[in-house]
């Protein structure tokens, strides 16, 4: 044979690789990251391929189980949830959010449900609420090898002392606490921050002056990515917009439309009609 051979061996393709904690932290200041929430392994699939890094958010207590709050999100629903958004996904980064309770009392017990959360899920990260009072721990967790990405400005877990749902940072003594709490969770660590919930100006600081990736919700088109829970932004919910969504579809009517055609054809005994039934084969099987 001849030691000119011009014959290659094409690598197989493999599977796509998945976006990474360090390809996220990579983007500040870049290409904007675009993030969105998803719950179960369908949602995830579908969200996948428009999606830098999908959230298992606490909101799942709402949107999925109908609570009034977040707080009364479990352990095991949160495991359940990002694990299911894990197998159902392939591409985006999976960051699973916290429930109230798991990780406030010490450094030691948010690592060890930290750590159970990222084994049990194969998810790439976790995030926690929270500003100054929270740095050890994300200090804590980031030495053992946890990626955690921040929350302040409105934290919906701290809606009890905050006084519900409202924009925060209107006022100069809370607006210096939320940016004095972004610089803290940011020094501590944290590849990533969520703010939400603030005025426009303030996130706008606030990404201009931290060196990690800022994401926003209800905050400023500055911020170095958005994310929205999906259920409002794809119009599920009628009774309800948040002043910071925009909806971009309206599958809630949709649905509603396609629930009531199947109800008449039901009554009617038009569904299912023969090509929707089985019949006997010739050969009998």
């Amino acid at each position: 044979m001849s030691t000119n051979s011009t014959l290659k061996i094409v690598p197989k393709a493999g599977p796509a690789r998945r976006v990474s904690v360090p390809d996220i932290a990579a983007r500040k200041g870049g290409e904007p990251v675009v993030s969105l929430t998803a719950y179960t392994a369908p949602m995830a699939k579908i969200l996948d391929p428009h999606c830098d890094f999908l959230l298992v958010g606490d909101s799942l207590g709402m949107v999925l189980y109908g609570l009034d709050s977040t707080l009364g999100v479990t352990l095991d629903m949160a495991i359940n949830h990002g694990a299911a958004v894990v197998r159902g996904s392939s591409q985006a980064c999976v960051v699973v959010d916290m429930p109230f309770g798991t990780y406030q009392e010490s450094p030691e017990q948010a690592y060890r449900n930290c750590a159970r959360v990222l084994v049990e899920t194969g998810c790439a990260a976790v995030k926690i609420e929270g500003g100054a009072e929270m740095a050890e721990t994300v200090s804590f967790l980031v030495e053992r090898g946890i990626p955690v990405m921040g929350h302040v400005g409105l934290m919906p877990q701290s809606v009890n002392i905050a006084g519900g749902y409202r924009a925060h940072g209107r006022n100069q003594d809370e607006a210096r606490k939320i940016k004095d709490d972004a610089h803290a969770i940011a020094d501590a660590g944290a590849f990533a921050l969520v703010i939400e919930g603030v005025v426009e100006q303030l996130a706008s600081d606030i990404t201009r002056e931290i060196q990690i990736v800022t994401i926003g919700i209800g905050a400023s088109a500055a911020c170095d990515g958005q994310v929205l829970v999906t259920e409002d932004a794809m119009g599920m919910f009628t009774e309800f917009t948040p002043k910071f969504v925009k909806r971009f579809a309206e599958m809630g009517e949709e649905m509603s439309r396609a629930a009531a055609d199947y109800a008449k054809e039901v009554k009617a005994r038009t569904f299912p009609a023969a090509e929707h039934c089985y019949g006997v084969r010739k050969d009998g099987k």
